[in-house]
């Protein structure tokens, strides 16, 4: 397996030439890597413990939080409940998600269930609402990076997010056991969302789909995040920044005795966000693609129904 040969940046150092590379980077794989991001490693080694704790508990005690019915967005969602877009497999995993909490009388609350929190790991709450406030403001940076890259400006897409949609997915994929058969732990797919943040997991297994139609392995080293292009960001910028494809494959040999946990970010606009294609990201070469507009909030939900989340 080849590994995509994809550039570390840093949030510190690389400030004044970030939007050029971390634009490079994401027209080149649909993906970058970033350290120097600032979120403190010992709440992050705070929220793999909690994780940890939360999946150790019994299935009984899990599902009293699972949700019927919303579609997975708040609290626990039960091990083989998602199918990537088009496959037949479900995948080998389990999560659980934090959203955001409204201010009272938000008009979004309709369409952002208020999140659930487990009675039986202590801390939990605290921690995870702390690290998803710092996801919120890292992913902003990057995005404003992302604006300028694209000729906006730095802070064109602050009132596109403001009160987003954003979730913060905790995820487990259990040991492999040999009746797996042709399942993984997460079929090959594309992202919903405008980007994601990725904190790394100890395990191996995450690929993206090189252009050579190859799968090339993403391995960023310790304390980097993973950050790509999702689907959302695709549609606003015509595919000038591509919503790659990627998975997770299952390991071999030992390996597949052991648990994966990883922690992805999901960024979302506002509910009520109108996509209109980026007019800098029209041309003659490449005419837009998405004339008529619908709401994030409707393309999220077109979405949730193709990988079952939602009927």
């Amino acid at each position: 397996m080849d590994l995509a040969r994809i550039p570390v940046l840093s949030l510190e150092d690389d400030r004044a030439d970030l939007p050029a590379r971390i634009g490079e980077s994401f027209r080149t794989f649909g993906f970058a890597m970033v350290r120097d991001h600032g979120i403190d490693q010992a709440l992050i080694d705070r929220a793999w413990e909690l994780t940890r704790a939360f999946f150790e508990l019994p299935v009984e005690t899990k599902m009293h939080y699972h949700l019927a019915g919303k579609g997975g967005a708040r609290g626990y969602t039960p091990f083989k409940t998602e199918v990537a877009k088009g496959a037949t497999e479900k995948d080998l995993k389990e999560f659980w998600h934090v959203g955001r909490d409204l201010p009272e009388g938000s008009p979004l609350a309709e369409s952002m269930a208020p999140n659930v929190w487990p009675a039986e790991i202590e801390g939990f709450e605290e921690t995870f609402k702390q690290l998803y406030r710092r996801f919120d403001e890292v992913g902003a940076q990057i995005l404003s990076a992302i604006a300028i890259d694209l000729g906006l400006d730095e802070k064109w897409f602050d009132p596109a997010i403001e009160d987003g949609n954003s979730v913060l997915r905790l995820l487990h994929y259990p040991p492999v056991g040999e009746g797996a058969g042709g399942a993984i732990r997460a079929g090959a797919h594309e992202d919903i969302n405008l980007i994601t943040l990725l904190l790394g997991a100890e395990e191996a297994g995450l690929e993206l789909l090189g252009k050579n139609g190859e799968w090339l392995s993403v391995a960023p080293p310790e304390g980097a995040l993973v950050i790509n292009i999702g689907d959302m960001l695709q549609r606003l910028s015509n595919h000038v920044l591509p919503s790659t494809t990627h998975r997770v494959r299952n390991p071999e040999g030992a390996r597949a005795g052991f648990s994966r946990y990883s922690m992805p970010f999901f960024l979302h606009l506002r509910s009520d966000f109108p996509f209109v294609t980026l007019p800098q990201c029209i041309s003659e070469e490449n005419p837009d693609r998405y004339p008529v507009s619908i709401t994030a909030d409707d393309y999220l939900n077109e979405r949730l129904r193709e990988i079952g989340l939602i009927a």
